[in-house]
């Protein structure tokens, strides 16, 4: 296995402290995120002449991802989780860092060289139906991406549409099908055939699995992983159900208004969190064994508006630990060994936890 993702550490940006410790990268890194933020801009009220905010919806987030590695990053719904990937595979442009795709800065490339990198990244969308063209046959809509990078026709054409059907556990012969005939979960097997057809590099699979029923769920997981090892893809793997990250990453990020506040690798993040937020994720978490004993904590209040940030450390609002340190300085970037680190003043302390 080669080395998995590692948190980089955080570049300096205004009211923050620098990082303990200087960037640190993958090694053999397929992308990495140096200082990414990405802002957008917001109106506050309905109508075209409504004043209008800025929403940093991810937040200088520094990180390097290993080439046969999956990362989950999980999250509440509006931590940024869906941004940061977007930003990783080049379909959104960050407001300020960069985005290093094999060696190369996306916001260097010549539009030549950007259409010929982004063959070697592609996306799993959340959901099946609305990614997929209905007017569209499933065969045309694998065969596209073919057709337009590399120039198949014919009969070669068809022959790679039905190897990639076959390969997503699909019958060729639903090539003539057209997504609404089909079940959600072979509407994302098309997806995955669609998004494995140039044999890319990176997939970011964003909330891939969320929108399928349980059982299909295990299924749809079962197959990223057997394509990862069969042909070396690195994933990407957005998620809000944290059973489905332990099963499918090595590492793990945690994800909170914008930042990056703890990554691990899977097991010593599940066995020994070190952020309270990222206790609090895996306490609400639901356990398959009725008999275990765990953790109950209870976060107070809703999670701060991303336009107006609290001073500090923006999860001190709902912590239980939280001390007059947290609002007066942003936390520090404590790296714990073993590729372990934590965005916390107190990182591992439990008291009051409990409720």
């Amino acid at each position: 296995m080669t080395t998995p993702m590692v948190p980089a550490g955080h570049a300096k940006s205004a009211g923050r402290k620098a990082p303990s410790r200087p960037m640190t990268t993958a090694e053999d890194p397929i992308v990495t995120l140096h200082g990414v933020t990405k802002e957008f801009r917001v109106a506050q009220a309905p109508g075209p002449f409504a004043p209008r905010s800025t929403l940093r919806a991810v937040d200088d987030v520094a990180v390097s991802m290993a080439r046969g590695e999956t990362f989950g990053l999980v999250g509440e719904s509006g931590s940024g989780k869906s941004t940061l990937g977007r930003l990783a595979v080049g379909l959104t442009e960050p407001t300020s860092g960069e985005v290093e795709f094999d060696g190369r800065i996306l916001s260097q490339l010549r539009r030549p060289e950007l259409r010929r990198a982004r063959r070697d990244m592609q996306v799993v969308f959340q959901d099946p139906l609305g990614s997929l063209n209905p007017r569209m046959r499933i065969g045309e809509i694998i065969a596209e991406p073919l057709r337009v990078f590399e120039n198949l026709s014919g009969s070669s054409l068809q022959d790679r549409v039905d190897e990639l059907l076959r390969a997503v556990g699909l019958d060729p012969s639903r090539a003539h099908a057209r997504p609404r005939t089909l079940s959600g979960g072979q509407r994302q097997r098309v997806g995955i055939a669609r998004a494995i057809a140039l044999n890319p590099s990176l997939v970011l699979a964003d909330e891939a699995v969320s929108a399928l029923d349980v059982s299909v769920q295990a299924q749809i997981t079962n197959l990223l992983m057997d394509l990862r090892e069969r042909l070396g893809l690195s994933y990407l793997f957005i998620a809000h159900g944290l059973p489905i990250v332990r099963h499918v990453a090595h590492r793990v990020g945690v994800m909170y208004l914008g930042r990056l506040v703890e990554v691990a690798p899977t097991e010593t993040l599940f066995a020994n969190p070190q952020h309270p937020y990222t206790r609090a994720l895996l306490a609400a978490s639901p356990d398959p064994d009725p008999a275990a004993r765990r953790e109950r904590i209870v976060l107070q209040g809703e999670p701060p508006s991303p336009m107006n940030l609290p001073s500090g450390c923006r999860f001190r609002t709902r912590c239980p630990i939280a001390r007059e340190v947290c609002a007066a300085e942003a936390p520090p970037l404590v790296p714990l060994g073993g590729g372990h680190e934590v965005e916390c003043h107190f990182p591992g302390e439990r008291e009051k936890m409990a409720a």
